[in-house]
């Protein structure tokens, strides 16, 4: 057997520790991303909680790397994990899991759970989910958390510089003013004036993210809304779009942006990007083969009609190549349509990002 000394045990020791403090160092100079919102951006908070708005089941995951669900609404990674990747960070956990703790806050967390929206009384039939407020409060809680990991002024260098992901609105058309005929915020505002009215609402959060020190943030509009599967198996006879939800989005995603713009303007700085995820989903929508699918119209996994009815479950219809999807379930993108969303969140023109891409900031970032 080999002698071991002391003095190398020492010298090892040293070395370890060196490592351990240049890997400390290194995620605390990676820049933090938080991530607000619903199950588009949900990475598995809801298997925390007592809801029925979960994804933690097969086939949910089948071409994750771990081939397993994790909460994640897709087949496999979703908007948030692709962002990372070029981020150059590890996924973000989501904040109720019990191994968002120590060095691993340093990397940020994810906040979002499926079935909310702008409004509190949305995704009531949910039940027990994480209502923005409280997606906000623990983002208050976590930096509590951060301060008693690096202390107060490196917690708020870590915040401030942070990337943001919010992604919120489609859930306040579709489980909320649309979920039954006649309902409670139909009866009380037209269209037109739901919308604006969603947009004061959602201008108290962005602020209120602003001032908990939220610095870089990308807010995405809703996507086609009319035009996921499960929408076209309620309303769709020769595979058009709802016409109602479509109108929907062309009202909110324009005021959005207008928001966007009057909220930077106020500020006097860029704070907030604005994602047009609509367009970018319609691309692909409209011609789906230009993108190397085979249809935008039929789920992956589902059943009914274009796979739209009901949840995606392990008794489901399953395709056995999920690229050829646009989408996964009734309404989630598949992991290939997030791609080319990210793709174009990373690098695409004004008309897609605004005022900025990605790429643009953190270029922009990396000189401050």
């Amino acid at each position: 057997m080999t002698s071991f000394s002391i003095s190398s045990l020492s010298v090892l020791t040293g070395f370890i520790f060196a490592l351990g403090i240049t890997f400390v160092a290194t995620q605390a100079d990676a820049r933090a991303f938080f991530v607000f919102g619903d199950s588009l951006v949900d990475n598995g908070n809801n298997n925390y909680l007592l809801t029925t708005a979960r994804a933690d089941a097969p086939p949910y995951g089948i071409d994750y790397p771990t081939r397993r669900p994790t909460g994640r609404f897709s087949n496999g990674l979703n908007i948030p994990d692709l962002i990372s990747q070029h981020l150059g960070s590890e996924a973000t956990l989501p904040y109720l899991s019990p191994e968002l703790t120590g060095q691993k806050l340093l990397v940020g967390a994810n906040f979002a759970s499926a079935g909310i929206g702008i409004l509190n009384d949305t995704g009531i039939q949910f039940v027990n989910i994480i209502r923005i407020p409280l997606q906000l409060a623990y983002f208050q809680q976590y930096q509590q958390r951060l301060r008693a990991l690096v202390g107060s002024s490196q917690a708020k260098r870590i915040v401030n510089q942070a990337l943001v992901l919010i992604t919120l609105g489609g859930n306040d058309f579709v489980n909320n003013y649309y979920l039954v005929p006649y309902s409670a915020r139909s009866r009380q505002y037209s269209l037109e004036d739901y919308v604006p009215f969603l947009i004061s609402e959602y201008k108290k959060i962005l602020m209120r993210l602003y001032k908990l020190g939220a610095h870089r943030v990308i807010v995405t509009g809703t996507g086609p809304m009319g035009c996921v599967p499960a929408e076209l198996a309620q309303h769709s006879r020769n595979g058009e779009c709802a016409a109602e939800l479509q109108r929907a989005a062309s009202l909110f995603n324009p005021q959005l942006t207008q928001l966007i713009n009057q909220l930077n303007n106020e500020i006097g700085t860029t704070i907030f990007i604005a994602a047009n995820t609509n367009m970018m989903h319609t691309d692909f929508v409209d011609n789906p083969k230009a993108f190397g699918f085979e249809t935008s119209k039929i789920a992956c996994c589902g059943q009914g009609p274009y796979n739209g009815i009901g949840l995606c479950t392990p008794l489901s219809n399953l395709c056995p190549n999920r690229d050829l999807y646009v989408f996964w379930d009734p309404f989630h993108p598949s992991e290939k349509a997030n791609k080319l969303i990210v793709q174009q969140i990373m690098s695409g023109s004004t008309q897609y990002m605004h005022p900025m891409n990605l790429s643009t900031i953190l270029a922009l970032d990396s000189k401050a």
